[in-house]
């Protein structure tokens, strides 16, 4: 029978209020969120990650930091004062792949994942999903997305302490150890780990990633607010490291719907300062809220 791991209730921050883009604000944003029936600005899915990397370290060393992959399917979305526990299945000796949870302190599921370590991952839980989607219909607000499509140009960031991370991210790296629901030392201490520098905890590899991603120039109509419906990082020669400087290339590789979202995947992979080497890649499949574009014909809009 497998061994469950069972981490305590933590009580994740929310550190996107102020977050906005093509100049208006976020989901995270109370009165934007309870604009589109949503009680208030739920707390980013990412942040959940963090709760996982202690067990996956234990149980995978540092080939986690290296070879590491967590593939999130976001399930239901968390509000600030709730608290979350996470699940890890134990795998076998000698095992690279497992799978996770997490829930609310009343049982309601938060998130299912994979993880694992590579090379050689098998199927993630993301690329499942993937293969099963059926084509769109008539997108709208992704009229103008092709799968293909690559970001206008290679995007250099690097995320320092102390960095502010933009209107998309309104925080430092130092903001969020504050208030990190699982402190470990190698996000702060050098000496910590065998990288020469400290390591950018998994749940903000989205926010490194993603800083920059607005010079991609993909055509997303506007004003339309989005969400993180499911979020996959992989290490290739990992980890990344505060200070750092990489390459970004982004490109579109699905789109989809449902009924209150349309939906486009982008898969980044990040280099190293040459652009020769990589060093991870992080597949983000963006939600966009049909309700908030001024402009979606009405009689094709949720009732």
């Amino acid at each position: 029978m497998t061994e469950i791991i069972k981490g305590p209730l933590r009580a994740p921050a929310q550190m996107l209020q102020d977050q906005s883009y093509d100049g208006h604000k976020s989901l995270h944003d109370d009165s934007e969120a309870e604009r589109l029936g949503i009680k208030a600005g739920p707390i980013e899915g990412p942040t959940h990650f963090s709760q996982f990397v202690p067990y996956l370290a234990e149980i995978w060393g540092d080939a986690w930091f290296e070879r590491g992959c967590f593939s999130s399917h976001f399930l239901n979305m968390v509000f600030e004062g709730e608290k979350v526990r996470v699940e890890v299945d134990r795998p076998a000796p000698g095992a690279t792949r497992t799978l996770c949870r997490a829930f609310k302190e009343d049982g309601t599921p938060v998130l299912e994942a994979s993880a694992s370590v590579g090379p050689d991952h098998g199927e993630t839980l993301l690329e499942g999903r993937m293969a099963k989607m059926r084509p769109p219909g008539d997108l709208v607000i992704l009229a103008d997305m092709k799968v293909g499509m690559t970001g206008a140009a290679d995007e250099t960031v690097t995320m320092g302490p102390d960095q502010h991370m933009g209107n998309l991210y309104p925080f430092s790296l130092a903001d969020k150890l504050k208030v990190i629901t699982e402190p470990m030392a190698v996000y702060s201490d050098a000496s910590a780990g065998k990288w020469g520098k400290p390591v950018v905890p998994l749940e903000m590899v989205s926010v490194l990633g993603n800083y920059s991603s607005r010079t991609a120039k993909f055509p997303v109509k506007q004003p339309a607010i989005g969400l993180f419906a499911d979020l996959e990082v992989r290490m290739v020669n990992g980890p990344l490291l505060v200070g750092e400087t990489y390459i970004l290339r982004r490109e579109v590789v699905a789109l989809g719907e449902s009924r209150r979202v349309e939906n486009y995947w982008i898969r980044t992979k990040f280099f190293d300062a040459t652009g020769t080497k990589q060093i991870a890649e992080m597949l983000l499949n963006h939600g966009v809220m049909k309700a908030s574009y001024p402009h979606y014909p009405a009689d094709r809009l949720p009732a």
